[in-house]
């Protein structure tokens, strides 16, 4: 097949429907009725990605210790088993807290925060704020992603959607949007915008060829990864969660490719640092210049996994001086719960019964047994559906989106 240069967007004019424009200011009435420009997105199926040799060797490197942290987070809390250890005290603790951290920091990229206690509420469906619950559905989303990551393709990435949006706005979830969008500038039409997506009737030909293009296996993955990423930005199939979903193909990218197996990489968290660059290296991306978007991703990935380490780590210790301060027998239900923990910060009794496996009775004396310990503390006063969270694990989490460069509200 044959090569091109990396295409940058061109552009379209279009009608604007004479709508009312009641409200607007004269000279914004005057302007409405005027065509305006939409992006023409190019296809990039068969595009030459001509990157400096430095910048691909960053890349690399980058991918490289993807799969570095994957293997050692992945044996992390296998090399100090509790007693009796069961699954539970393998992988999936970790992983679902990167997943977790990863899809926090994908929503604050957004403007959409929740502190790691609010986040562990809405995940048990306890009363919280509406943001707490959007940043539960990308978690979610998240888990859709990488479950879907052995097939992706058009209807994979439909899912995803289906799955962020399917509280928030279910009658546009898991669909292509039907009308043009567009970012910044007012409300009432794309005159003054920032940028202007492609028309919606090119959505559907342009996310073909984005599938085609993540499809292809002669690129560095994490640099696939990257362009994927900025050209399903481009083209802004949704209209709303674009951003969410652009994230979290990354994840299934990097995981169809085998880069990462077990565990997320919470890289948002590394383009939390500085936003405004990552904005920046994708409207380059639009100019037709790669190579920033790139440089940004391997970035943010470095600084996600040094992150990360200080949270697996933080957590461990955690884990550890649980041991020591809880007292029961070897084969009590008690040992089996700081990895629930590290999994769900928030509990109550149903989730602990069926998480563990045991009655009803030996979850409550499990909990029970960690009040007593001071490692969980009751949420409310409640005395019917009684909560309770973990404030060490909780600062774990807030301690670690403040190193990302934002804290969380709440």
């Amino acid at each position: 097949m044959d090569k091109v240069p990396w295409p940058a967007v061109r552009w379209e004019e279009r009608p604007w429907p004479d709508r009312p424009a009641a409200g607007l200011a004269r000279h914004r009435r005057r302007r409405h009725p005027e065509p305006y420009e939409a992006a023409v997105v190019p296809a990039i199926t068969a595009a030459q990605v001509d990157l400096d040799t430095a910048l691909i060797a960053e890349a690399e490197e980058a991918a490289v210790e993807v799969a570095r942290f994957d293997t050692w987070v992945s044996r992390a809390f296998s090399d100090h088993p509790e007693p009796e250890a069961t699954e539970l005290t393998e992988l999936g603790p970790m992983s679902t807290i990167l997943l977790r951290s990863e899809s926090a920091s994908s929503s604050q990229i957004e403007n959409l925060t929740a502190g790691a206690h609010q986040l562990a509420l809405a995940e048990i469906g306890a009363a919280t704020g509406p943001e707490a619950r959007l940043v539960a559905r990308n978690v979610a989303t998240m888990r859709a992603a990488l479950a879907l990551a052995d097939r992706l393709d058009l209807a994979s990435v439909l899912a995803l959607h289906r799955t962020l949006l399917a509280d928030s706005d279910p009658s546009r979830a898991g669909r292509w949007r039907d009308e043009q969008v567009w970012v910044g500038g007012t409300p009432y039409s794309p005159h003054a915008a920032e940028f202007v997506p492609p028309h919606h009737s090119r959505v559907p030909e342009a996310m073909a060829d984005l599938i085609a293009f993540v499809r292809r296996d002669d690129l560095p993955v994490l640099v696939q990864a990257a362009l994927a990423h900025a050209q399903l930005e481009t083209i802004h199939p949704f209209t709303d969660g674009n951003g969410r979903t652009g994230r979290a193909l990354v994840h299934a990218v990097l995981r169809s490719k085998g880069i990462s197996q077990r565990v997320t990489v919470p890289i948002s968290a590394g383009l939390l640092t500085d936003t405004s660059r990552y904005f920046a290296a994708l409207g380059a991306y639009r100019d037709g210049d790669p190579a920033p978007i790139v440089a940004e991703m391997a970035g943010a990935t470095m600084r996600a996994i040094a992150n990360g380490n200080l949270l697996v780590a933080d957590l461990i210790e955690l884990r550890d001086q649980w041991s020591r301060r809880v007292v029961a027998r070897r084969d009590a239900a008690v040992h089996r719960m700081p990895p629930l923990l590290v999994r769900h910060p928030a509990v109550d009794n149903p989730l602990v019964a069926r998480e563990l496996g045991i009655s009803d009775v030996a979850a409550q004396s499990a909990i029970d047994r960690l009040v007593d310990a001071g490692i969980l503390v009751q949420v409310g006063s409640g005395v019917r559906h009684r909560v309770w969270h973990c404030p060490e694990v909780v600062a774990a989490l807030d301690a670690f989106a403040t190193r990302a460069g934002r804290a969380s509200r709440g």
